[in-house]
């Protein structure tokens, strides 16, 4: 057997791909591919809602949100070494912005700064996560550079987890706990497909996903306490409504995609509206639970292959209202 040739990673100097943070860097980010690859590695799924979101007379580099529980995320950028100016301008906008997750993007972390993301990560509370990403660029041969972020600091999301879950129980809510538990089942079978990366479990009636779309929401929802579940389309952001009517125009070829009616809700006393489709499931049969979150990522599946397409390309101004 002939001995297979290999190259030899190289690293690139940051500035050499992104001179400015402002204008180079933060933008390249805040583009949908690239911010998948800072959520693959903080295991969240992002979407950018704005690039130097204002907070007073400063400025964050990225807001996001993740569309798994609908939280924001605050993204300072520093390609150089770790300061504390930076620090205090991360948590500075994380206060004014009401963000629940902190993300410090540098060339190198020192160990100080590692040691402070972590004691904020030990120190509060499981709404709250900090991390430190050291961003990296590398090239083979003459290859195109390829980026990579390097997670150095991180919460530990299995003693948060533990915490939550006993929490809920404390607090007399079983359907709290059992919702806890049924997400992490969720998150097995969801490692064992591949399609979806195993989200953050929470005590919550639901989980979102992206869909490609800043204002659209793929949701999973449990029913603990009326035995059912459902995935569901929710048609947010701006021109809500227009949107909504524009895909229920096309609703013969969407169920004819998936093989199964769904029920549109238009809601027109709400601003939002909502694609669903729905099925029983009986939670406390617990030997059931990993069939029930294979139901889930399978119309999730569904779901994305059909609508994310047509999400993209909606245009609110095609929407003509019949007299």
């Amino acid at each position: 057997m002939e001995t297979p040739k290999f190259g030899s990673l190289t690293p690139v100097d940051l500035r050499e791909c992104w001179p400015r943070e402002d204008t180079d860097f933060t933008p390249w980010l805040a583009s949908e591919e690239n911010i998948a690859l800072l959520g693959d590695a903080i295991g969240a799924e992002l979407e950018v809602k704005e690039q130097e979101a204002s907070v007073g007379s400063f400025s964050a580099d990225i807001l996001c949100r993740d569309v798994t529980n609908d939280s924001l995320v605050v993204i300072e950028n520093q390609l150089e070494r770790t300061d504390h100016s930076h620090l205090g301008q991360l948590i500075t906008y994380a206060a004014g912005l009401e963000a629940n997750t902190l993300v410090w993007i540098v060339k190198t972390f020192t160990e100080e700064h590692r040691a402070a993301i972590d004691w904020l990560n030990r120190n509060t509370d499981e709404n709250f996560h900090f991390f430190g990403i050291e961003v990296e660029v590398f090239r083979i041969g003459d290859s195109v550079p390829a980026p990579r972020f390097e997670v150095v600091a991180k919460p530990n999301d299995w003693a948060k987890t533990t915490k939550r879950r006993s929490e809920a129980t404390s607090d007399h809510s079983p359907a709290r706990a059992l919702q806890l538990d049924f997400w992490e089942v969720l998150g097995d079978q969801a490692e064992k497909g591949g399609v979806f990366k195993r989200p953050k479990p929470q005590a919550s009636m639901w989980l979102g996903w992206g869909v490609g779309r800043s204002g659209f929401t793929l949701i999973s929802s449990i029913g603990i306490q009326k035995n059912e579940m459902w995935v569901e389309i929710h048609c947010g952001g701006d021109h809500p409504k227009e949107h909504f009517y524009l895909l229920r125009e096309q609703k013969e070829q969407i169920e004819t995609e998936l093989g199964y009616a769904l029920d549109w809700q238009e809601r027109p006393e709400k601003i939002t509206s909502s694609i669903i489709y729905q099925r029983d499931a009986n939670f406390a049969e617990r030997e059931k639970w990993p069939e029930y979150a294979d139901w889930l990522l399978q119309h999730l599946s569904d779901f994305k292959r059909v609508f994310r397409p047509r999400i993209k390309q909606l245009d609110a101004s095609e929407w003509v209202q019949c007299e």
